[in-house]
């Protein structure tokens, strides 16, 4: 759970709601980057229905990101899983032909980087 904020309407209805969700309002959010309230932002343009309503759909907004955000998440880690099978156990010439990679290293250096590199070859 993040930090909470209390949201007051003109008629007196206090909403105590996560930032992040709140935040996803331009007007709560200007309101709390310019520190223009303490412990109460008052919203004396909106009755309780109607911040109960946009409420409500920023708190599913929040949701549907943070869903996105997880399948990107499996997604990038199932495809990094799918590469390192395709060049597991393979060299490193088997793995350029694989990927369509030039090798543009001479033979010197080459060698310089196994030298440099002797645990991986071990």
């Amino acid at each position: 759970m993040g930090l909470k904020l209390k949201l007051k309407t003109w008629d007196d209805q206090i909403f105590e709601v996560e930032q992040n969700v709140a935040m996803h309002s331009e007007t709560i959010k200007f309101m709390v980057e310019d520190e223009c309230a303490e412990n109460v932002i008052p919203l004396a343009n909106v009755d309780g229905k109607t911040l109960a309503l946009v409420l409500d759909w920023c708190k599913t907004h929040v949701e549907e990101k943070d869903k996105d955000k997880q399948t990107e998440q499996d997604l990038l880690e199932q495809l990094c899983q799918h590469v390192a099978n395709m060049i597991k156990g393979k060299s490193p010439d088997e793995i350029r032909t694989t990927f369509n990679i030039k090798n543009d290293f001479t033979p010197e250096e080459e060698e310089e980087i196994r030298k440099e590199n002797m645990w991986a070859f071990e």
